[in-house]
Order: C-alpha cells, then sequence, then structure tokens
C-alpha cells in the first residue's frame, strides 16, 4: 500500500513529506527512495530502496509477486525501515559542523556569559566569512535550508565542494549556489541528480559558474544536453567515469567550453566526436580510457586544415584502441592542436621502438610542442622529419615522386599516407639517392647496444640504455635533452671503447647513426654539457 503525500506530512515525525526520490545515507551507502508505504504481512511503515550499489539489494522492487516499485537492476533494490535512513542535512548544518562551528541550540546560558565563548564565536563567524574555498565532500548535504543565511555566513566562497552527498535533484543544487554569488567552480561528483522539466528556469542561479565537475555521476550526454541550459557561461566540464557511450551535437549550449572531459567512460565510434566538432572556443579535450580507434574529418583533404575543432590545441587519447597510423594523420588536419597525448594505445606498443613511434608522430602532426607532456624541441623535429624523409624516399619514388618538381606527383594513395611528405620535400628537399633507406622489418634484439652514460664532473650517477644502433646521435641527444632537462644544443658527446677506456672519440655528426661511429655494445657515452 502507497501512501499518499498529504498522509505523509501527518506522519513528519517519522518521514519527511517529500520522501519519494530523496537520496538517503543508510549503513554506509547510498540510495534513492523510490516507495513509502505498507508491506503486508509485515507491519509498519517502509522505505523501498534503489541503491547506487546494486550489490547492496535483494530484489527489484517486487515482494511476494507484488511490485511495488521499479529498480533498473534485478537486485538493486531492498526495503527498509525509516528510523535506519539519514535524509541528510541542509547546507550551513554541514558548513559548520565541517568547519567547528556550534550551533546555536548546542550553546548553553553558561556559555553566553563567557567573554571568551564570545571572542571564539565572533573568530569563528569570522572565518566562514572569509572562506573562499568550501570542501563539503561526503558531508551529507541533502538541501540548502529554509533561512536565507548562507549568503551572510559564507559570501565569499568561490570553490564549492558537494560531491558525494545526499543531493536528489538540480533544484537543491541551486537552492544553494544562488546565495553563493561569487561562486565559479562547483564540484558535483557522485551525485544522482534528478533533472527539472525546465533547466532554463534555473540559469540564474548558475549564472557566475565557469567550472563544474560531474564525475561519476551516472549520466549520459542526453542528460549533459539537457541539464546545459542551466549553464550559461560554463568554460570547464568534467565528466569521467560516467555513461557516455553516443554524443550529439549541442545546439544553442555549451559554447562557451574550453575543456571538456570525456575520459574513462565508453565512446568507439570516432564519428562521433564530429557532434561536438564545431564548440567554437573548445581548447582542450580529454577522451582518454574509451574504446575509440579511428577519426576522419571529412571536410578536409590530406595535407590540408579542416574547419573543425578549430580551437583545439590540447588531446588526450590515451588508453584508446588505436592501431593505426591513419588517426594520427587525420589529426594533422586540426589547425590549432599543439599538445597530444596517446599512450598506451596498440599503436604505441607495436613491433617499432617507442623512441621511433614518437618521432614518426612528430613528424606527421606539425605543429606539435608536446608529444606525451614531453616538449617537442626545434632540433628533435628537424631530426624526426629528415629521417621521416628518408624513410619513405624509396615509397615516395615508387608512388610517383620525383626529384623534379615539374614531375613530383605521388599518387592519392601515398599522399593519404604520409600528408606532410610533400611539404617536407619542400622544406628539405628531396633526399639523395645515397639516403633513401629500404624499410627492414625491426629485429631490435639483433640491433640493440647495452650502452653506459656517464657525466664528468657531475653529480648525476651513470645511466644504463638499451639503443639501437641505427639510432642517430641527434636522436640520443633529445633522448638526453629530456633526461636531463637540458637543451640539446648544449650537450656535447664522446665515448669509450670498453676495451680501450683512455681513448675518446667525438660524435660530432648529429645525423650519423652509432652505427656509422663504430659503436658496440658495452661502450660508454660520456655526456658533458655547459
Amino acid at each position: 500500500m502507497i501512501i499518499s503525500t498529504s498522509d505523509l506530512c501527518k506522519m513528519s515525525d517519522e518521514v519527511p513529506c517529500d520522501t519519494v526520490g530523496r537520496r538517503i545515507l543508510c549503513a554506509g551507502e547510498r540510495g534513492t527512495v523510490r516507495f513509502v508505504g505498507y508491506v503486508p504481512p509485515a507491519s509498519g511503515l517502509w522505505l523501498g530502496v534503489e541503491w547506487d550499489n546494486p550489490e547492496r539489494g535483494k530484489h527489484d522492487g517486487s515482494h511476494e509477486g507484488i511490485r511495488y516499485f521499479n529498480c533498473s537492476h534485478p537486485t538493486g533494490a531492498s526495503f527498509i525501515r525509516p528510523k535506519k535512513a539519514s535524509f541528510g542535512v541542509d547546507f550551513l548544518t554541514a558548513v559548520k559542523k565541517r568547519y567547528e562551528i556550534q550551533e546555536a541550540s548546542e550553546i548553553t546560558e553558561e556559555m553566553k556569559i563567557s567573554n571568551t565563548f564570545v571572542e571564539l564565536v565572533n573568530g569563528a563567524e569570522r572565518q566562514l566569512y572569509n572562506l573562499t574555498e568550501v570542501s563539503l565532500r561526503g558531508c551529507e548535504v541533502s538541501s540548502g535550508g529554509k533561512d536565507d543565511d548562507i549568503q551572510q555566513t559564507v559570501p565569499n566562497v568561490i570553490l564549492l565542494d558537494l560531491s558525494e552527498n545526499l543531493l536528489a535533484s538540480w533544484r537543491n543544487v541551486a537552492d544553494i549556489v544562488c546565495r553563493l554569488k561569487k561562486l565559479k567552480v562547483l564540484i558535483l561528483s557522485q551525485n544522482k541528480l534528478a533533472i527539472p522539466e525546465n533547466p532554463s528556469s534555473l540559469a540564474q542561479a548558475f549564472a557566475s559558474l565557469r567550472e563544474m565537475a560531474l564525475n561519476k555521476a551516472s549520466i549520459t550526454w542526453s542528460n549533459v544536453l539537457q541539464c546545459a541550459p542551466m549553464w550559461p557561461v560554463l568554460e570547464e566540464l568534467y565528466l569521467s567515469d560516467n555513461e557516455i557511450c553516443t554524443l550529439q551535437k549541442p545546439i544553442n549550449v555549451l559554447q562557451s567550453l574550453k575543456l571538456l572531459d570525456l575520459g574513462n567512460n565508453r565512446l568507439s565510434d570516432g564519428g562521433d566526436l564530429l557532434e561536438i566538432a564545431f564548440l567554437p572556443r573548445l581548447e582542450k579535450l580529454i577522451l582518454s580510457n574509451n574504446q575509440l580507434s579511428s577519426v576522419c574529418f571529412s571536410d578536409a583533404q590530406p595535407g590540408c586544415k579542416s574547419a573543425m575543432f578549430t580551437s583545439l590545441k590540447f588531446l588526450a587519447v590515451d588508453k584508446n584502441h588505436i592501431s593505426q597510423w591513419s588517426f594520427v594523420n587525420e589529426l594533422e588536419k586540426l589547425q590549432s592542436l599543439q599538445q597530444l597525448s596517446c599512450l598506451y594505445n596498440p599503436l604505441m606498443t607495436s613491433e617499432k621502438s617507442t623512441e621511433t613511434i614518437r618521432q614518426l608522430i612528430i613528424a606527421k602532426i606539425g605543429q606539435l610542442l608536446f608529444l606525451n607532456k614531453s616538449e617537442v624541441l626545434p632540433d628533435e623535429r628537424k631530426g624526426a622529419e629528415l629521417d621521416y624523409r628518408k624513410l619513405f624516399g624509396k615509397e615516395w619514388l615508387e608512388a610517383g615522386g620525383h626529384w623534379d618538381e615539374d614531375k613530383n606527383h605521388p599518387n592519392e594513395s601515398f599522399i593519404a599516407q604520409h600528408p606532410r611528405f610533400q611539404f617536407l620535400i619542400k622544406k628539405f628537399g628531396p633526399p639523395e639517392e645515397g639516403e633513401l633507406k629500404q624499410q627492414q622489418p625491426f629485429a631490435l634484439k639483433n640491433q640493440l647496444l647495452t650502452l653506459t652514460f656517464r657525466f664528468p664532473g657531475r653529480p648525476d650517477a651513470p645511466i644504463e640504455k638499451k639503443l639501437p644502433n641505427s639510432m642517430t646521435v641527434q636522436k640520443v641527444k633529445g633522448l638526453l635533452s629530456r633526461l636531463l632537462k637540458v637543451p640539446a644544443t648544449e650537450l656535447n658527446l664522446t665515448y669509450t671503447r670498453a676495451k680501450i677506456e683512455d681513448k675518446e672519440v667525438d660524435l660530432d655528426n648529429d645525423l650519423r647513426s652509432l652505427k656509422f661511429f663504430s659503436i658496440e655494445d658495452g661502450d660508454t657515452v660520456l655526456v658533458r654539457w655547459t
């Protein structure tokens, strides 16, 4: 038997009038009340709860063949007595408890006449008044409260963390933030919030908000678009660990976004990314730990720039399913891309060495300044592009390339696989016949040298590295530059043979390989810089 709202109000000592839909805490577990009423043959009042953790439940909202409420998981629901449920506290109660301010009901007459107590109260009130950041994570906040003391008590809050609380709807959130006129950053992760029928009616409450986190909030992209009218000037939106598997185009919403974090979701179709490709101010996009394997900016031909993601400077696609170079080729079409992170993809763990993969990516994306959080220095770029030009020079000739500019017409297939090659020919000139490299299968075990790097006159401990004998001196300097945080141009390298330690040989040609200098396994490289 379900109890009506009017009857619930008569039983307000036992449960709140608006119990259905409220969030509760019981024995450390959070859930949503879906039913209030009687469950025969048991006597007394029961709450039917859908738990956030389905392992906490016992059934799907049915009991002895009678359905009392619906539950999204077959074992995610159970009935509990009202006295076992905590319906939370209002915002200011949580603030005062968190910052150890005593409630008026706790103050005795003896305390009131104490000068020391008065000074402590005044000091505590000043502390709250001056707070710019408030963290109430896990403090069971469920509402804004009935009075208007929030603005008077904590008027200077800029950042508010309400993660993991008992807020049941966006109206509860709006009731709090509308009184915080200076609020810029709001963290609402691990809350399950009901969406109002008319979200735009709450826009004034969030009018000054610039950053919001809704991680682990069990939301889809459709939910985000429904809520977006509430956030008219939002610039950063964090949505990791949600239920986002598809994207739809934002229409007249999210147009001020500069950062969007969609990491740790279930995006698999690269075509979905095109739905957000025309957000005009988007500079940073995080797609790490999804299931993406391809992307295509079809509005631009190979070697040309796309009209999509025109402001995008930073892209993270770590821990996806990227295994083809075509993905990297498409990123060259992004006109503003400067930073890329693409670690832990199949492409990065292919048969080629990590250093070789890095050089190929640098050569393929011309404007990159940082790759996998490591700066791309001018010398490293020059070396990567020169090597790329040599590495694929023979393939270029076979595809219709030619040393004579008038006859240089490689076929479409080659241009699609190597969009920047023609540009590199113009930049450095065509590779000479003696420079052309025949690509050989990578048999790194037969090519690796174990070298010891020492730093004369420096406290740095020696470093041992395994490097391919085909690696150029320039690439070795690039590697050392990142390790030592020293510009590659300042590094001077020599080496000594394991058998003849007193003779140093200068590594004086950056474009030559270690093999050219007859470096052998077990030799020592001496590294000096000014």
